[in-house]
């Protein structure tokens, strides 16, 4: 997915070349967000200029990376689950379980202690994509009843494997809401901030994203070292899933009651990872066949469950 005119790009660079002041993401963030910095997993799809200078135009690329889904698994080609494992509603197949068996995707939160070893792989779900300025986000259809006409804006050809990409993010972005969830696709900084303040009552926020020292580092053991594992904020998080599209969209819910951490991780082979954890306290409303309960073999609602975040996902918490 490769045109060499794309309707996206001419848009960027006249609405954000036009008006950039008034209508950067990051002015935004900035705005409403003062005291709260802005997470590397985000601050990677500020819009550039050619100099790679922040809240300039840019040409926003319609290619989508291989790595679509969450990429676990082996080191390599790894096995693509292509029911994201955050969206908790969907079972998961023998084979995803098969292959997960031996990896700490989701882990109990007694594991979180000094000393416990997992075996992770801390890889990104989808490139790094541009944010669009919320007015031109906004302009641009969203809705899998008018997928022609989102892949028309795109450029991007119906039977293409790119479009099949774009029409399951779309359905991902309408799936009805479990029991005591509120979610909400972003599809710009700009909502992701006004669904994160709304959801949590609260502008003096932590935006949270797992850091790796090594960004191409392999699936390997880790240890948690002594004083590693730090609470963050209360019992209600909104966690943002980066989804695989042409320019950055966002999956974002709000369940309660959760609990957050920051993990220092040192893996194997040197890598240190500053990693963000998320347990859900209440999972009596998610899918029996869930990945989670298959690969930890407990059952809905008995205990605690959590999982890492991929280095391109964010966590939003109160600041207390």
């Amino acid at each position: 997915m490769a045109p060499s005119i794309c309707t996206v790009a001419i848009l960027m660079m006249v609405v954000v070349g036009a008006s950039a002041a008034v209508l950067t993401p990051q002015n935004y963030w900035h705005a409403v967000l003062p005291n709260t910095p802005i997470p590397s997993a985000l601050s990677r799809r500020l819009p550039k200029d050619d100099q790679g200078n922040v809240g300039s135009s840019q040409a926003v690329g319609v290619t989508v990376g291989p790595g679509v889904g969450v990429t676990v698994g082996t080191p390599g080609p790894g096995v693509v689950v292509n029911v994201n494992p955050f969206l908790y509603q969907y079972a998961a197949t023998e084979t995803q379980v098969h292959d997960n068996a031996g990896s700490a995707l989701f882990f109990l939160e007694k594991d979180l202690v000094p000393g416990s070893r997992m075996t992770v792989h801390f890889a990104k779900t989808t490139t790094d994509v541009a944010f669009l300025p919320r007015s031109m986000a906004n302009f641009l259809p969203f809705s899998s009843s008018k997928l022609p006409d989102v892949l028309s804006s795109l450029n991007v050809g119906s039977n293409s494997k790119e479009a099949a990409i774009i029409g399951k993010t779309l359905h991902r972005c309408e799936e009805p809401a479990v029991a005591g969830e509120r979610r909400h696709c972003a599809t710009s900084l700009e909502s992701m901030v006004d669904f994160s303040t709304a959801s949590l009552g609260s502008r003096d926020l932590l935006a949270l994203s797992t850091e790796v020292s090594k960004p191409d580092s392999s699936k390997q053991v880790y240890v948690i070292p002594p004083a590693g594992v730090k609470k963050v904020g209360g019992n209600k998080t909104v966690a943002c899933h980066a989804e695989p599209y042409p320019y950055a969209v966002y999956y974002c819910h709000a369940t309660r009651p959760t609990k957050s951490y920051v993990v220092s991780l040192t893996g194997t082979d040197g890598t240190n990872v500053e990693a963000v954890v998320v347990c859900h306290t209440d999972t009596s409303s998610w899918n029996p066949r869930h990945i989670a309960f298959q690969l930890l073999k407990v059952n809905p609602g008995t205990v605690p469950v959590c999982h890492f975040l991929p280095s391109d996902h964010v966590v939003w918490a109160r600041d207390v």
